[in-house]
């Protein structure tokens, strides 16, 4: 069975964020792909302190939601992360998890399919939404797409229900997910994964 992470990083329970995610939940069970829904924006997540330590150990040293996340994202297939909007830009919760997921999980994640999910009241989704999609586009995982940006619009709890076409992004997000995530396991059983070149790091400082 398919599997895909869900990452809601807001900090209120049943939130908006909560009910994009659970749009995509719904289509994901209709697609007989398990999911996995982790909320961590009420955790205390610590940022990356670049100490170079998970090289050796294969996960963080800060042994808290970072690495139970890393070891379901190693089996699963998809990742999704929604973030409500802070100052037209992600939480601080969820981009110190981010960069220490990303950073600490050293194993491939070349074709595992990734989507972003911007909340806001107003402004700052498509700020967001381009600030999430760094974190697939640097480690060769493909980005799923919507009918518009993956954004839904609701300031207080249970708003985002009014908003009838962001809930439809949501749903048309996780069909185009699914299908992408379908299409890629059938290519690899064709294919294989795309051959890599030695890494040529290239500092121009020196």
């Amino acid at each position: 069975m398919m599997k895909v992470l869900l990452i809601n990083g807001s900090p209120r329970p049943d939130g908006n964020t909560t009910i994009a995610l659970d749009e995509m939940v719904k289509v994901f069970k209709k697609e007989g792909i398990e999911t996995t829904v982790m909320r961590i924006g009420n955790k205390a997540i610590r940022g990356c302190i670049a100490c170079g330590a998970c090289a050796k150990a294969g996960k963080c040293v800060f042994d808290d939601d970072v690495n139970q996340a890393a070891a379901i994202l190693k089996e699963a297939d998809g990742l999704v992360i929604a973030s409500p909007v802070y100052y037209a830009s992600a939480n601080g919760t969820i981009i110190s998890f981010l960069d220490r997921l990303f950073q600490s999980a050293k194993f491939d994640k070349t074709m595992k399919v990734g989507a972003s999910v911007a909340v806001a009241r107003r402004g700052g989704c498509s700020a967001t939404f381009d600030e999430l999609n760094k974190y697939f586009t640097i480690c060769g995982m493909p980005v799923a797409s919507s009918q518009y940006w993956n954004s839904v619009h609701g300031r207080m709890k249970g708003e985002a229900l009014k908003d009838e076409e962001g809930l439809q992004t949501m749903r048309t997000l996780a069909s185009n997910m699914a299908f992408l995530m379908k299409s890629i396991a059938l290519g690899k059983e064709k294919y294989g994964i795309p051959q890599k070149e030695e890494w040529k790091p290239t500092h121009f400082i020196r």
